[in-house]
């Protein structure tokens, strides 16, 4: 019987119980932060590259979501549907580890007393996201890193200071995600198959979202949640959605 799917499921669960069972203080941490920041009219800047947009883009915008968070997205290293040629993967790659691009990157934005920073790096060894940690933390910016510590532990940093993302950062939740990513093993393939960051960090941040909404709303200051028409109706849900922009607009306008 082939079984590979049903190991997949297996350490995908083990996975999410990792997380349960270790990163709960961290996550609530992170949680913390992130409130105090929306709260007193911050934003929470959040940023990935090559496939760690997927958790920048999970945060915000998507229903279940609300303003406070501003996702940097670059396309030069997450475009993925052009493998090869123009904006293709080599280029990507080639971009993740030139010293300096963060701070280009970082020059576009002016930030404010109350702002704080996410990194996303399942490997946390490429240079462009430890250059956005450490520019993040020299502008005074408490740095949160979700990442792979088995992972970053067992590789080496590309960085020209030997250090990776989760000794940059000032606070890093763990993925629990194996080293090298895939997990499933399969009889006559050379190389596994399954990666299983994505639904460690994508977790996560939906355990931050969460926590940071029930924060918001215990202070008195309850998030305009991004709701679908399947709560609200078709009609009101447009309008919530409008509000949901124009609060996110109110909040970036002037920076």
């Amino acid at each position: 019987m082939n079984t590979s799917h049903l190991r997949y499921l297996h350490v995908a669960q083990d996975v999410l119980k990792q997380i349960e069972e270790t990163q709960t203080d961290a996550i609530a941490q992170a949680s913390e932060v992130c409130a105090k920041t929306i709260a007193e009219d911050g934003l929470v800047y959040l940023f990935g590259s090559g496939h760690s947009r997927m958790p920048v883009e999970e945060i915000f915008p998507r229903y279940g979501s609300f303003p406070g968070f501003f996702p940097i997205v670059e396309l030069a290293v997450t475009f993925h549907n052009q493998v090869v040629g123009c904006n293709g993967q080599r280029q990507a790659l080639f971009l993740e580890n030139v010293s300096g691009y963060a701070e280009v990157i970082l020059r576009n934005f002016t930030f404010r007393p109350h702002d704080c920073m996410m990194v996303f790096s399942n490997s946390g060894t490429n240079i462009l996201p430890i250059e956005m940690a450490m520019g993040a933390k020299a502008q005074n910016l408490p740095v949160i890193a979700v990442s792979s510590i088995a992972h970053s532990s067992a590789s080496p940093s590309k960085h020209a200071s030997g250090k990776r993302l989760f000794e940059v950062a000032d606070l890093t939740i763990d993925n629990c995600n194996p080293p090298g990513d895939a997990v499933v093993d399969i009889p006559n393939l050379a190389y596994p198959v399954g990666p299983t960051s994505s639904i460690g960090t994508l977790s996560i941040v939906n355990a931050i979202k969460c926590r940071v909404a029930e924060l918001l709303t215990e202070c008195g200051k309850p998030p305009v949640v991004l709701t679908g028409a399947h709560f609200l109706g078709a009609e009101e849900s447009a309008k919530q959605i409008e509000r949901a922009y124009d609060d996110y607009r109110d909040r970036v306008q002037g920076r």
